[in-house]
């Protein structure tokens, strides 16, 4: 009987933190939310930034069109992008179409959230409250999971980028 017991312990456990790990995925009408993390940020870092994955199984396209989180002074959706060997982020305006039957990643070194005036550092283990707001769908709420570069089953969590360190008013990095 202990050793069922332990089996039964040591199972829930492990699916606690498999939980953790991987949330499930949100779903919000025709709009499919997954993997929702974000990066530990270093003690004084000013900025972070989130990532997911959007899937629409619906027959129209809808738009990611701005985010909201209680831990930052701003939340915007972001566009990085390299040119002439100069990083450039910048807020992508008019939003980001999620089409019908297509997915819409957000990860390192592309389109991500971008949190701005971090009252204090995102923890590893933490969950970040994030409301996106999207055209048609409207408002979803959700939690990022913070984890530390390099962790996580998603091969982009490797992708180090410290937001802390770049200045996001000038649209330019160096």
């Amino acid at each position: 009987m202990k050793t069922l017991f332990s089996f039964a312990a040591a199972a829930a456990l492990s699916l606690t933190f498999a939980a953790q790990a991987e949330p499930a995925p949100i779903t919000a009408g025709d709009l499919k939310i997954e993997m929702p993390w974000t990066r530990v940020t270093p003690g004084k870092a000013a900025a972070g930034g989130g990532f997911l994955k959007i899937t629409n199984t619906g027959t129209e396209a809808d738009r990611l069109v701005g985010a909201f989180s209680p831990r930052s002074k701003r939340t915007e959706i972001h566009e990085m992008t390299v040119k002439d060997g100069i990083m450039v982020m910048r807020q992508v305006k008019g939003g980001l179409e999620i089409p019908a039957g297509g997915t819409l990643e957000l990860k390192p070194g592309s389109y991500h959230v971008m949190f701005m005036g971090l009252p204090e550092p995102f923890k590893e283990g933490e969950m970040i409250p994030v409301t996106l707001t999207f055209e048609k769908t409207g408002d979803v709420e959700l939690k990022l999971m913070v984890q530390k570069p390099g962790g996580g089953k998603n091969p982009a969590h490797s992708v180090e980028m410290d937001h802390g360190h770049m200045d996001h008013d000038n649209k330019k990095m160096k």
